[in-house]
């Protein structure tokens, strides 16, 4: 089989990073997207010590130029992008009276503008390719809105739209779109309370190998001891 190549935009501690190891673990090259890349390159040796291909490619996934210059690395080095996480968020903790102007506009630029431009240069691979899996990572605020989280509601509302729409252009293309509600705190420590992120991993995992017969559109994911 084909190697595949996966890229991760948002890679962080706990769900980023296990996404990109998980992805690894199943044969990816994995292109790792963040804004540190001392961070980004300790993941990446990681990953190559066990034996994985893995790309640190520090970025500002707000700035179009630099995401361009990203994705044509990405290329150059593994050639077409056949699968993209959209994992990145960012928001003040804050209600309508305390987040400022600036504040919400870098949650929207993050969360949604940020999921749109890599979007938009990861497609192109997969429809010259002939499909591909896009995933969206969303929260319990991307179908209802949190107190307190003014951008960071708005900001995953907006992505749960965007994945909606670009599933429904483009679904019948090969390209299979996918919003995962993350219903729930993250931890890997063993706890019944909180979502395991190598769990989560497994999860997306399961997205990129559906069959396009039966594809999930929006997987709802919740620790066994959360109150429905």
């Amino acid at each position: 089989m084909t190697q595949r190549t996966a890229v991760v935009a948002g890679v962080g501690p706990n769900l980023g990073e296990s996404i990109v190891r998980r992805f690894s673990d199943e044969g990816c090259a994995v292109a790792c997207l963040a804004r540190s890349e001392e961070y980004l390159n300790e993941v990446v040796d990681g990953i190559r010590v066990s034996g994985g291909e893995a790309l640190a490619v520090p970025c500002d996934i707000t700035d179009n130029e630099e995401i361009a210059d990203a994705f044509e690395r990405i290329r150059n080095t593994y050639g077409g992008v056949d699968v993209l996480v959209n994992n990145a968020s960012a928001a003040d903790w804050d209600g309508i009276l305390e987040t400022t102007p600036e504040g919400f506009e870098r949650a929207l630029s993050v969360s949604a503008y940020g999921s749109f431009v890599c979007t938009r240069h990861a497609v192109d691979d997969m429809l010259a390719d002939g499909g591909g899996t896009v995933i969206f990572t969303g929260a319990t605020s991307s179908v209802r809105g949190r107190e307190g989280a003014v951008g960071f509601s708005a900001g995953k509302f907006a992505v749960r739209g965007l994945a909606e729409s670009v599933a429904r252009e483009l679904g019948s293309r090969g390209i299979h779109v996918a919003h995962v509600v993350i219903d729930g705190g993250i931890s890997d420590e063993d706890d019944d309370a909180t979502l395991h992120p190598d769990e989560i991993a497994r999860s997306y995992w399961n997205l990129v190998e559906q069959d396009r017969s039966a594809w999930t559109l929006e997987l709802d994911l919740r620790p066994y001891a959360e109150e429905f």
